[in-house]
């Protein structure tokens, strides 16, 4: 194959070094893929510098590698440390140096390869639903002291099921199960088991709610790590108690359950009290009862043969003589107190009595005198207040008389 003929005339304007650079860095750091992305490689080589630690991840398939840095001011927060000949998975971001013409990963986590990425993912998950209070001891439900109905979400096909119903049959005989079936294991699972505890949520019988799986391998266990799963048991309208594998580590279900019993047997006897307890515990309330009513009783009998005592020293009929005086002496003062106030009253009943005698205008006519009324039974006291040919009342001290003004004098000043 020939070269193409070269025609200057038509050719693009040449780029400078700083230009291409540019561009480069340009296209590299505007990338939204390289601005965060996961890179999992070998550790190759590691530097440790004042300024930060300098290594290399290569590729031990194709042999391919890229300079990667982790700053002094960001390796506290690194999970793990890289370390010559270990796998690691490195998220960071591609920065380009023009003056070396070259690019590195700016690392801020690394972790170690495999788990490492499922289990950042996990510590976010929960530090996220940790920050809205899914975990929190004080939104915890109490559960019911005495259960008549229960639910249990499991696989029917598990063992945990069958433990679950033995365990209750031999602790609380009688009480009402409910089953809903879920599956507990898949990527189905998770879906599976919000399902079932909404139907037992929409049943409404079920006073608390038993989730159990028996152990197995930490990815047969994930699904109970499934944010829809911990957001179900949060918002379940009655008590969930877990019982999850065998002594395992917390999954963020048994973070947000009300109570978390670790194994299909524990969270059985923990969500229903046993029936031989319930009896134990009545035949000691019992015995307490009769212990404190003796106690009671006895007393009782001490405080009335103290009264007793108190009562054979003190002279009764002594004490209601002396009382007897005492009331007739209130008597005497009472009788006392009233007769005076009965004179007081009557003399100034008398009194006022003389005092209206002398403002009655009929005593006054019986001394001689006479009222004047005229035509509207009005007193006349002033000849000047008549007229000639007026009639007038007169009243005298026996009958009246009836006049007529022929002629009125009045006062001389």
């Amino acid at each position: 194959m020939t070269n193409p003929e070269f025609n200057l005339a038509t050719a693009p304007a040449a780029l400078s070094v700083g230009g291409l650079v540019d561009y480069i860095k340009a296209v590299l750091e505007d990338d939204p893929t390289l601005r965060q992305v996961w890179v999992v490689g070998e550790v190759s080589s590691a530097n440790n510098h004042a300024k930060g630690l300098f290594f290399t991840l290569t590729d031990p398939d194709t042999g391919a590698a890229i300079n990667a840095v982790a700053w002094r001011s960001q390796q506290a927060r690194l999970t793990t440390l890289p370390t010559v000949g270990e796998q690691v998975i490195a998220l960071g971001t591609v920065k380009v140096y023009p003056q070396r013409s070259s690019y590195q990963l700016t690392v801020w986590q690394v972790l170690p390869s495999g788990d490492g990425l499922k289990a950042l993912r996990y510590r976010q998950l929960r530090q996220r639903l940790a920050a809205e209070g899914l975990f929190d001891p004080e939104f915890k439900r109490s559960l019911p002291a005495l259960p008549q109905a229960i639910a249990v979400v499991s696989s029917p096909q598990a063992a945990a099921w069958g433990d679950i119903q033995r365990s209750l049959r031999h602790h609380h005989p009688g009480l009402h199960i409910l089953f809903s079936p879920a599956t507990v294991q898949g990527d189905t699972a998770p879906a599976s088991i919000v399902a079932a505890m909404e139907r037992v949520a929409a049943d409404g019988r079920a006073e608390v709610l038993i989730l159990a799986r028996g152990g197995g391998a930490s990815e047969d266990l994930e699904c109970f790590d499934d944010e829809r799963v911990v957001r179900a048991i949060a918002n379940c309208p009655i008590p969930v108690v877990t019982g999850i594998g065998h002594q395992r580590d917390e999954s963020l279900a048994d973070l947000a359950a009300d109570l978390c019993a670790h194994t299909p047997t524990a969270a059985a006897i923990a969500a229903v009290p046993a029936l031989a307890d319930l009896i134990d515990a009545h035949r000691q309330r019992v015995a307490l009862l009769k212990t404190l009513t003796a106690d009671h009783l006895l007393d009782a009998q001490t405080d009335v043969h103290r009264l007793g005592q108190r009562l054979l020293r003190t002279r009764l009929d002594q004490r209601v003589q002396q009382q007897i005086v005492h009331l007739k002496q209130l008597k005497r003062r009472l009788v006392q107190g009233v007769q005076v106030e009965m004179r007081q009253a009557s003399d100034r009943t008398a009194a006022l009595r003389s005092h209206l005698m002398t403002l009655d205008p009929d005593t006054v006519v019986r001394r001689g005198y006479a009222l004047v009324r005229d035509e509207a039974n009005q007193l006349v006291t002033q000849a000047q207040s008549t007229t000639p040919g007026q009639t007038l009342q007169v009243q005298l001290a026996q009958g009246h008389l009836t006049v007529q003004v022929t002629q009125v004098h009045p006062t001389t000043p």
